[in-house]
C-alpha cells in the first residue's frame, strides 16, 4: 500500500477511498459497558454499510486465561489469537482498516491500537465516529452483522507498532521522575470519589489524570495537534523524551489517550492493559492512591 491513513480519516476521506475502490474494511465497535449487548442493537439499528461488527467481549478481548496477555475486566488476547480473527473475518495485509464508533473513540481506539499492535499501519479512526459520518449525509444501512464467515484471509503478523506494560513493569517504575503515567478515566474515579466498576476506588500512585474524553472538541472530533500538543505539555511537561504509559479503567479508553499523544507529535506510549481492574485486585494488594 503506497499510502495509508493511520490516525485519523475524515467521512469525506473515506467515501472518497471506497468510491474509488480501494481496499478498505470498515469497523463498528459501538458498546456499551453497562449493558454488553447493547453494542449489537445500535449496529443492527444503523452503521456504515459494509462494516464488520467488532465487539468489545468477543473479538477484542479473551477470557481464556491461556490467550490473555494482560488481566483485568477486559483481557487482551494474544496476538496470535487476534490474528486468526482477523483472518476470519477476511481482512488482509494491504486493506486500510477504518474504526469506529458512537461512544467517543471509547471503544474503536481499541481495535485501533490492537491493529497496530499486530504491525498493521494502515488503521485510521474515523473522526467524529459514526456521528460525523451522518452529519455528511453519508448512507447508512441496517441489518445484524453477520454470523457467517467471510471469506478467511492470509493476514501475517508484522512486527508491533506500539508497545505493552505489565503490572510488574509499572511497579516498578512507581513514581519515577524521568517517567509519566497517566489515567484516563474520569477524575471523579481517578480521585476515588466513585468507582462504579471496580472493587477498589482510586488511581496508581504518581498517575496524572486526563479523561480521554478531553482529547474531543464539542463537535466530537479530535481537537488540533497543536492543541492537543498544549495540553499535554501542560500536563506531562515539555520534555517528550520522558517515557510515557497510559492506563484506564480495563485497557479501553486508555487508547484514545495513545492516538491523541501521536496526534500531538509526542512519540507513541505505552498501554499498561491491564489497567485499574488488573491493579486494584492484584495479589498482593499494590498501593492505592486518593485525592
Amino acid at each position: 500500500m503506497p499510502s495509508c491513513h493511520s490516525l485519523l480519516i475524515s467521512p469525506e476521506e473515506l467515501q472518497q477511498l471506497r468510491a474509488a475502490g480501494a481496499p478498505v474494511m470498515v469497523f463498528d465497535c459501538s458498546f456499551e459497558l453497562s449493558d454488553p449487548a447493547a453494542g449489537p442493537r445500535m449496529f443492527a439499528a444503523s452503521h456504515i454499510p459494509g462494516a464488520v461488527y467488532a465487539d468489545l467481549d468477543h473479538a477484542l478481548s479473551t477470557h481464556e486465561p491461556v490467550h490473555a496477555v494482560s488481566a483485568g475486566r477486559h483481557p487482551l488476547p494474544d496476538r496470535e489469537t487476534f490474528a486468526a480473527w482477523l483472518r476470519h473475518i477476511g481482512f488482509h495485509n494491504g486493506m486500510q482498516a477504518v474504526v469506529y464508533d458512537r461512544n467517543g473513540c471509547n471503544y474503536c481506539g481499541r481495535l485501533w491500537w490492537m491493529l497496530q499492535w499486530m504491525g498493521h499501519a494502515a488503521v485510521a479512526v474515523l473522526d467524529g465516529g459514526l456521528q460525523g459520518w451522518e452529519a455528511q449525509g453519508l448512507p447508512l444501512a441496517a441489518g445484524e452483522a453477520s454470523g457467517a464467515p467471510a471469506t478467511s484471509s492470509d493476514f501475517v503478523m508484522q512486527p508491533a507498532l506500539v508497545s505493552l506494560a505489565s503490572t510488574e513493569e509499572v511497579l516498578a517504575h512507581l513514581n519515577a521522575p524521568d517517567r509519566r503515567l497517566v489515567d484516563s478515566r474520569g477524575a471523579p474515579r481517578y480521585r476515588g470519589d466513585v468507582e462504579p466498576m471496580d472493587p477498589v476506588a482510586g488511581h496508581i500512585p504518581g498517575a496524572l489524570n486526563r479523561p480521554f474524553s478531553d482529547n474531543l472538541g464539542p463537535d466530537g472530533r479530535f481537537k488540533s495537534p497543536a492543541q492537543l500538543r498544549e495540553e499535554f505539555d501542560a500536563l506531562l511537561g515539555t520534555d517528550t523524551a520522558l517515557p510515557v504509559t497510559v492506563y484506564c479503567g480495563s485497557g479501553v479508553s486508555a487508547t484514545p489517550n495513545v492516538l491523541a499523544l501521536a496526534l500531538s507529535g509526542r512519540p507513541t506510549p505505552t498501554l499498561y492493559a491491564g489497567s485499574w481492574s488488573a491493579w486494584c485486585t492484584h495479589q498482593p494488594p499494590l498501593p492505592v492512591a486518593r485525592g
